[in-house]
């Protein structure tokens, strides 16, 4: 982590992960995870990266000058690119594109590339989103309590 980052509470941010605000503001909300790998940064003179509570950015995704709501689910090596928004509720699929500048609509699953809505979210998904940021924390806790990380 590097540059003009604010994190809120009980997030956690994994093994490899790159969090670069060194072109532009980084803002995360609480109980936000960043899974290994995962790179977040913004565009120069442009756009910053605002992501949510309750986010998840999963293994090796990218987020660039975007904007993630909350509750929201980022899948294994998918990508979200400048000015995109992607609204409460939303799962990106695992090596899906976001392209610039794209609107993902709140409770609905983006897939493919270019990423396109393929399904509306119902509860049960939205319950996986919950649940998913929900465990990180836990999984923290104990490699806090293993002495394989720092607290803070």
């Amino acid at each position: 982590m590097v540059g003009d980052i604010i994190m809120g509470k009980n997030c956690t941010v994994w093994y490899q992960a790159v969090i670069r605000g060194d072109v532009h503001e980084i803002r995360i909300g609480d109980d936000t995870n960043i899974q290994d790998g995962a790179v977040i940064h913004g565009t120069y003179q442009k756009a910053g990266t605002y992501i949510g509570s309750r986010v998840s950015v999963a293994h090796k995704a990218i987020l660039h000058g975007c904007t993630i709501h909350d509750d929201v689910l980022i899948g294994m090596g998918a990508i979200v690119m400048d000015h995109a928004v992607v609204h409460s509720g939303a799962v990106i699929a695992a090596g899906a594109i976001v392209l610039a500048g794209t609107v993902v609509e709140a409770n609905s699953i983006y897939a493919g590339i270019p990423a396109k809505k393929v399904k509306t979210t119902g509860p049960e998904m939205r319950e996986v989103i919950q649940r998913t940021a929900a465990n990180y924390p836990l999984y923290a806790s104990w490699m806090q309590e293993e002495g394989d990380v720092e607290g803070g």
